[in-house]
């Protein structure tokens, strides 16, 4: 019999069959989650440069946008999960924004933006909250946001909640990448993988 991969199985016996059916394996939060495969497009301002899933900021300028991310397809209601993995290989520069939930639509704008510091601290740039800290360089992150639309969004750093948010009604879009912030500047470049998405 083949091996079933990369799935949960869920196996029943009925008249001497097997009836196999795949799970979608989310590491975080409550199941069961059906996996996504959304569109995106590339946005390349400034200095910023996407080759990939490498994400660089070339510049130090501290005004202006600069950014390279991908944008992910809107969504509307429901309950939708984030997850990657990223690994600064270089920085100079200081408080760049790295993964963002943005709402769209009439409310469209900034609401979730995860943003790291010069010395491995990330924080939540709206509130300023400390998300966690040891993003240095070198070192592979895993984020997961779950974004439940009219109730809440919580972030995870490597598996642990780290925030609760509450979540308005409306469209949401995700994105991941490098974007320098209004008090921030690069360089840096940051390697994105692992890349998965889920609904419910």
């Amino acid at each position: 019999m083949r091996k079933l991969r990369g799935a949960g199985v869920l196996a029943a016996v009925a008249t001497g069959l097997a009836v196999l059916t795949p799970v979608a394996g989310a590491q975080v939060g409550t199941g069961p989650w059906i996996s996504d495969s959304p569109g995106y497009s590339e946005q390349e301002r400034g200095c910023g440069d996407v080759s990939g899933l490498t994400f660089k900021l070339t510049c130090s300028t501290a005004s202006g946008d600069q950014r390279a991310e991908r944008r992910y397809t809107t969504y509307s209601g429901g309950t939708h999960q984030f997850e990657g993995s990223f690994k600064i290989t270089s920085m100079s520069g200081t408080r760049i924004s790295l993964k963002q939930t943005f709402r769209d639509g009439s409310s469209a704008g900034p609401y979730f933006l995860l943003a790291v510091e010069k010395g491995g601290r990330m924080y939540a740039v709206e509130g300023g909250a400390t998300l966690g800290s040891g993003a240095t360089v070198g070192t592979s992150v895993r984020v997961n946001t779950i974004n439940q639309v009219g109730s809440s969004h919580k972030v995870y750093i490597n598996g642990s909640l780290k925030q609760t948010i509450s979540s308005p009604g409306g469209s949401y879009y995700d994105k991941f990448g490098s974007y320098r912030t209004g008090s921030g500047a690069g360089p840096i470049t940051v390697q994105w993988s692992g890349i998965k998405f889920w609904h419910k």
